[in-house]
């Protein structure tokens, strides 16, 4: 039983590493430059605070699967992995629905504040961003059931009386 939970744990941290690898890496490369009616238009990450916190969140969480594959437990109990993937999954989220905001304003704009949607003028910037939050969303979800898998394998022989 240790060594398929340790297994599954691996890949599913091999794939959450790799979901947030390419996140932030489409992201920090996500930028365009366009001419609208005389006006050059510069679309950068960079110029979005919550795009730079949704590129470091993501750089976080990729060094945390990386630890987290090496730690064993004879260093860092189980139960600590635990609460840092449950942290991971939370800075995760809230990085997602920062990015995910802003997002949503760049591609439908806010009338009501009169913020003009930008996706008609940097459509290939406006891409970009999108797969990185696709693969940012199949990031948090593969830590998303990290916690819900250590968390039952964990409870488990607590609910049951063996530990």
């Amino acid at each position: 039983m240790a060594k398929a939970y340790r297994t599954c744990t691996i890949l599913l941290r091999l794939m959450a590493m790799a979901s947030v690898i390419a996140a932030a890496v489409v992201m920090a490369t996500s930028h365009e430059t366009t001419t609208y009616f005389n006006l050059t238009l510069k679309a950068d990450f960079t110029q979005t605070p919550s795009f730079k916190f949704f590129l470091i969140a993501n750089c976080i969480a990729a060094l945390y699967s990386l630890l987290a594959l090496f730690a064993s437990s004879t260093f860092i109990p189980q139960r600590w992995i635990m609460v840092f993937d449950v942290m991971i999954a939370m800075l995760l989220t809230s990085a997602m629905a920062a990015a995910l905001a802003i997002a949503q304003v760049g591609k439908k704009g806010n009338q009501h504040a009169g913020w003009l949607p930008i996706c008609d003028q940097v459509p290939k910037y406006c891409n970009h961003v999108m797969g990185a939050l696709i693969s940012g969303f199949v990031g948090l979800l593969f830590y998303t059931i990290i916690v819900f898998y250590t968390i039952s394998t964990e409870l488990n022989p607590l609910l049951s009386g063996n530990k």
